[in-house]
């Protein structure tokens, strides 16, 4: 249990958030029902940080972790996400003129987003991860991988981009590891860095109780990000709210200048919506466990879409097993696997013909469209229901 900020080294934590027996992981592939409701667990045990608003998870247990070809977080069969990657590439080629250039990419996944830089700019590229796995590109891009977790023996690697997606929340020594990239910046004068992770005021303004697992054991707002980015020597170029406002977008170079940008927030402004979530999500979640069982007790047959952390933690937050039957996911390396904890099996949207639920609940609103059409094309009218319907405009549950 860290008593420290890992972020800043402040004693200054306050704990907001508890669960308990959560899985270990949320993206693992389980191939049994009986895998999946045996599977290890965590708990999670939030603090926020009054120092520097960053929001840590005190319980994370780093030997219940391991990244392994067996982890498919991977968004890359959605038309709704490859536009926007497809967009971010092009904006990122623009912005640090990545023709032909170096790029270092760290926890690049399976290395879709790297291959596409780099077929987009004729740049060459090097992703280090431990789950990629060779034979899932195909690509003439100069680019190539290694499988395996970055730590000290990496940091001499650079680019004239160095790339992190969707990796800073999965690292509980935050400070530590932003070291490591500092490191492999300065191997490269004039490098620039380019980060994104989710917005953690989105989830405390939306009481979003299906965006908070056990993997994810550091959690950042524009500001707490800013912060931890000046602290270990860089200068912030650019801070953006992309896809729908979900994901933080940085873009950072060594330097000193303090300058502020418009989207960081003060701390204090953080600890009133930390505080919101403290007073709301318990009633949230209980609206939630309502109307699911509402729905089951009607005799109506109800389905997730979307198998990845969020259904996971939905689930898991609201003990739904028989209730909600199957859970739908358009990646095919995910179909026939079970949801670890609660034992769904995941299935293709194409079963929801012989299924035909009466509600489909949507685990992210941004693919909503991309799901009614998907919907629409199998001559299927459910109830279509997105998990943050029951979140009103003021950002507490509605009455």
């Amino acid at each position: 249990m860290t008593d420290r900020c890992p972020s800043c080294g402040s004693t200054d934590l306050r704990e907001f958030y508890r669960a308990s027996g959560v899985p270990a992981h949320s993206c693992v592939l389980l191939t049994t029902r009986e895998e999946a409701t045996g599977y290890p667990t965590g708990d999670i045990r939030l603090a926020f940080c009054q120092t520097c608003g960053f929001i840590t998870n005190r319980a994370f247990d780093l030997d219940l972790i391991d990244y392994t070809q067996d982890y498919e977080e991977t968004q890359g069969f959605s038309g709704r996400f490859n536009e926007f990657a497809r967009s971010l590439a092009e904006r990122l080629i623009e912005r640090h003129d990545l023709r032909g250039k170096d790029i270092l990419e760290i926890g690049c996944g399976k290395g879709e987003f790297l291959v596409l830089l780099c077929e987009l700019g004729g740049s060459r590229g090097l992703g280090i991860d431990p789950s990629y796995v060779p034979e899932r590109l195909d690509t003439t891009a100069d680019v190539r991988f290694i499988r395996d977790y970055y730590d000290d023996r990496f940091t001499h690697l650079t680019g004239d981009l160095v790339c992190c997606r969707h990796t800073l929340e999965h690292i509980a020594p935050t400070g530590e590891f932003m070291e490591r990239i500092a490191r492999s910046t300065r191997a490269s004068p004039g490098a620039n860095m380019f980060l994104e992770v989710p917005d953690v005021r989105r989830v405390l303004r939306e009481s979003a109780f299906w965006d908070i697992y056990h993997e994810h054991c550091s959690y950042f707002s524009p500001g707490s990000l800013a912060r931890l980015f000046r602290t270990t020597g860089f200068e912030i170029l650019d801070l953006a709210l992309d896809f729908d406002d979900q994901y933080i977008l940085l873009d950072a170079r060594l330097g000193n200048d303090p300058s502020l940008l418009p989207l960081e927030e003060r701390v204090e402004e953080l600890a009133e919506d930390v505080e919101a979530f403290r007073l709301h999500h318990e009633e949230h979640t209980e609206r939630w466990a309502e109307r699911i069982r509402s729905i089951h007790q009607g005799g109506r047959r109800a389905v997730l879409w979307g198998s990845g952390s969020k259904g996971v933690a939905f689930l898991t937050t609201l003990a739904i097993r028989e209730e909600v039957q199957s859970v739908v996911d358009i990646n095919p390396f995910r179909q026939g696997m079970y949801m670890p904890g609660t034992g769904q099996r995941i299935v293709s949207p194409e079963s929801l013909r012989e299924e035909r639920p009466d509600v489909v609940i949507v685990m992210n609103p941004i693919y909503r469209d991309e799901i009614q059409r998907d919907l629409d094309r199998m001559g299927l009218a459910p109830e279509v229901l997105a998990v943050d319907a029951l979140v009103p405009a003021n950002g507490a549950p509605e009455r």
